[in-house]
């Protein structure tokens, strides 16, 4: 026989406690998000985007950055050919691997249904939850796909391990069934707590996506800063690994300009946001392209600029403070470099964003300040080890958030 302590939490999984009907309409911030991708052919490793999922549960664990009692998640079909029909889904206080604490899991459901079908393109919000979380707790995401999706949704660069089962498993608490894993996210767009802090965004490419980050321990940049914060704002990485300012790609999103809105502005009470791109526009420009750098656009300084002014102009547009980060070293070649401290020259002394943070002082090697200093570099003489993203957290001036 079941323990009575064992049936109570048997009981709290199988049954989800309803969050209050006002909550439905009142005010969400985003308390963990991420920037969705085309699926594309396996960029930084194996993914399952191409193929996608049939009779499959996808469990995903994320670190949310503020508190709450009541909790909802967000799905995107945003590049999805077909309409996506989710047949079931669940949140819970992630366990070890791909487990599930006891007592905490929740059924999810949406317009009041078990399941949901998203339009192409589409997104959509689950009904929310009670489910009291802390700032730095793990949430996990179970969903299950009964039909064949097609080509999936995702964020490529999780630094995350994504579990896979086959069959319906959004109830187990086990980890047993989820034998399969992966290094992505699928379809989960972002996780909201019911209250009122104002949020802020990280926007750029692999680095502050987390590029060289430890798989599974939350220490990108994004990651530090939210310590440093203590949950009293949460942070939300907006990060495409290979993503460029200027100029679409095939594999590594959309341009910065044309995503800033969908991606940061439209995130619930986002009231500021850290920028720090255009490094590739500078690397990818000056080589040969592929077909995830297609086209491979030589830009200028005054390029940038032009670009920068565009986002400053479109956050001031929805009231929303921009800041903006100097380019990190990069070990580049002259007339490269060039452009880069162009670029950093212009964000740190224009006045134009309404704050700056010294990114690339906060890395750089004393000895050779074109380089990252040796304890920083991740090896690649571009992205920061953990201990460089620990160092450009360490550098951003709270008070300017």
């Amino acid at each position: 026989m079941l323990k009575v302590a064992a049936v109570a939490a048997l009981i709290a999984t199988l049954t989800a406690t309803p969050a209050p009907a006002d909550t439905e309409t009142g005010r969400w911030t985003a308390a963990w998000a991420t920037a969705v991708q085309h699926p594309s052919p396996d960029v930084w490793y194996p993914t399952w985007a191409e193929k996608g999922f049939a009779n499959h549960s996808v469990r995903q664990a994320v670190r949310v950055t503020a508190g709450g009692s009541t909790v909802r998640i967000r799905l995107s079909n945003a590049y999805g050919t077909t309409p996506l029909r989710l047949t079931g889904a669940s949140v819970g206080k992630a366990g070890p691997g791909a487990a599930v604490q006891a007592g905490t899991l929740r059924p999810l459901t949406f317009a009041h249904a078990p399941s949901v079908d998203i339009p192409t393109g589409g997104r959509a919000a689950s009904d929310p939850v009670r489910l009291a979380v802390k700032p730095g707790e793990r949430l996990t995401v179970t969903l299950y796909f009964q039909g064949a999706t097609g080509p999936a949704t995702y964020h490529n660069l999780a630094q995350a391990t994504t579990y896979r089962a086959s069959g319906d498993h959004i109830r187990d608490l086990g980890a047993a069934a989820f034998a399969e894993t992966n290094s992505s996210w699928f379809y989960l767009s972002g996780v909201d707590v019911y209250g009122d802090a104002a949020a802020v965004a990280t926007f750029g490419d692999s680095i502050t996506d987390g590029y060289a980050a430890t798989q599974d321990a939350d220490d990108r940049y994004p990651d530090a800063l939210a310590r440093r914060l203590k949950g009293r704002r949460p942070v939300l990485n907006l990060g495409i690994a290979g993503n460029r300012l200027l100029n679409d790609s095939a594999c590594l999103g959309e341009r910065g300009l044309t995503r800033f809105r969908w991606d940061v502005l439209d995130q619930p009470r986002v009231k500021t946001v850290i920028v720090l791109e255009g490094i590739n526009d500078i690397l990818l420009g000056m080589q040969e392209p592929t077909p995830c750098t297609t086209p491979a656009v030589k830009v200028s300084a005054d390029d940038l600029i032009g670009g920068y002014r565009q986002l400053i102009r479109t956050a001031h547009a929805r009231g929303v403070r921009i800041i903006g980060g100097t380019l990190l070293p990069a070990s580049l070649a002259d007339e490269a470099e060039a452009t880069r401290d162009a670029v950093n020259a212009w964000i740190r002394t224009s006045g134009e964003f309404d704050a700056v943070v010294d990114f690339e002082r906060a890395v750089a090697d004393p000895a050779d300040p074109d380089r990252i200093r040796p304890a920083f570099d991740s090896g690649d003489h571009l992205h920061p080890n953990p201990a460089g993203y620990q160092a450009m957290a360490d550098a951003v001036d709270l008070h300017t958030l």
